[in-house]
């Protein structure tokens, strides 16, 4: 927590390049120097010396994600449903991208995948440091197709990685069909790329071709008379500062919906292999849980920005209800490991998965609608501290508590994963109770032309 406070302090206060560099930096000290330690280059350090490492590493990914994602939500601010869609949905299949290129360099040398890990990232952040900018946004009428082939080539990826996941259970690839998988899942990685240079190339013809329009007369617009948020104006959100929103009741209400939420989320997601095992699956049907979850995690998080956007911008539905629809979701995938039958676990594992990945795309961008973008880069991450908060309340300290005690009571299958799956159930229950709240409160917002104004602010 601490690590991600102050990425997003520095966000404000410098350019992103040398956020990306800081972020590529921090992953490639970190990373590398446990793979020296693993791979016996140095001395074995001391415990504290090794924490030191993993949490140098496994904090630089916030760098590279409030670089590249707060860019993006103000590069494309009447997409930013779909852009966040998309971004966190990549985010889910990398590990998935990972293990691919790692098999097709390394084989099966598992010490090198964490040196992969220390300098792929890096290397690539580096690469594209200049790239990821602040640019004056340009809406044109092929934009929206241009996020639905990038939607269309990511659901193609995750389809890909899932069929060779499952594959890889039933023959062994060879050091060639290695080669060959990884090399056709960079092609499909690198393919948004060109169609964006085919876009950049489309619109630079267009201004190459079109006429000067004539000068001469200036129409001056009306500056926007400044409104505090205090009077509960709808046009005024984009005016919120830390402050504002940190003693808003919307940022709380949505602070609490989080911690219920995705906090129960993670804790499911982390207990699904368990229960599994509990009930005597095979190793294999219990990889395929874990498989179905990821692949489900992946497609919740599109459809939170994609199918979202459509009713927020056609039918003017408040984003926050369909929160509460994905909240409700959840707790059906609770119940049914709670309450099975047979084939239960299948349906859980699917409901699970994308009830998980479509809460935090949604979360971030209600934080984007409702205070604005002016100090995105700190507000956001509010709502992923509630998350590792729920996280740490609900795994730690509730349901491993219950299953110690059931443990010692000696309790059957039933008794151990019963308790708990209930206890998020409720809690999950309470979080789309509060988000109901956000709903009222923020409906007259919702129906407005909420687009409209997001341009209207882009050009003031």
């Amino acid at each position: 927590m601490f690590f991600i406070c102050h990425i997003h302090l520095i966000k404000t206060v410098t350019p992103i390049w040398f956020l990306l560099l800081l972020g590529a930096a921090f992953n490639f000290a970190g990373y590398f120097m446990i793979w020296l330690v693993v791979a016996g280059k140095i001395t074995k350090p001391k415990i504290w010396q090794m924490c030191i490492y993993i949490c140098i590493g496994a904090n630089s990914q916030n760098s590279a994600n409030t670089g590249a994602l707060v860019t993006s939500v103000k590069n494309f601010p009447e997409s930013r449903g779909s852009m966040i869609g998309l971004l966190k949905g990549y985010t889910g299949l990398i590990g998935a991208i990972m293990i691919q290129i790692y098999l097709a360099v390394y084989g099966n040398d598992s010490k090198s995948l964490i040196l992969l890990i220390a300098w792929l990232p890096a290397a690539i952040s580096i690469l594209f440091v200049y790239t990821i900018r602040d640019v004056k946004p340009i809406n044109t009428p092929m934009s929206l197709n241009v996020f639905y082939h990038f939607l269309t080539i990511s659901i193609v990826l995750a389809v890909f990685l899932m069929a060779l996941n499952l594959l890889e259970k039933i023959i062994t690839f060879s050091e060639g069909g290695y080669i060959a998988s990884a090399t056709l899942v960079s092609f499909l990685v690198v393919l948004p790329l060109v169609i964006s240079i085919r876009e950049e190339l489309l619109i630079w013809n267009v201004k190459k071709q079109a006429i000067d329009p004539p000068t001469g007369i200036t129409v001056e617009r009306p500056k926007p008379k400044a409104v505090s948020p205090k009077q509960g104006d709808e046009k005024s959100r984009d005016d919120y500062t830390v402050l504002q929103a940190l003693t808003s009741i919307d940022m709380w209400v949505l602070f609490l919906s989080t911690f219920c939420g995705l906090g129960s989320s993670l804790t499911a997601v982390d207990y699904l292999g368990q229960i599994g095992e509990s009930l005597g699956y095979p190793n294999k049907t219990v990889t395929s849980f874990v498989s179905l979850v990821s692949i489900w995690n992946f497609f919740g998080r599109v459809f939170a920005g994609f199918v979202s956007e459509i009713m927020v911008v056609k039918y003017r539905l408040p984003r926050p209800l369909m929160m509460t629809m994905v909240l409700l979701l959840a707790c059906v995938g609770y119940l049914l490991v709670a309450f099975p039958f047979p084939g239960s676990l299948y349906i859980a594992s699917i409901v699970t998965g994308f009830s998980f990945g479509a809460q935090l795309p949604m979360n971030l961008t209600i934080v984007s609608e409702l205070f604005g973008l002016k100090y995105y880069s700190v507000l956001f991450n509010l709502v992923q501290l509630a998350s590792l908060l729920g996280s740490f309340v609900f795994n730690v300290k509730t349901t491993g508590t219950l299953y110690d005690k059931a443990a010692m009571k000696d309790l059957t299958k039933k008794g151990l994963r019963r308790p708990p799956f209930i206890v998020m159930a409720s809690v999950t229950f309470f979080g789309a109770l509060s988000s109901l709240i956000l709903v009222i409160r923020t409906r007259n917002f919702y129906s407005s032309d909420i687009c409209k104004k997001f341009k209207e602010n882009t050009e003031n």
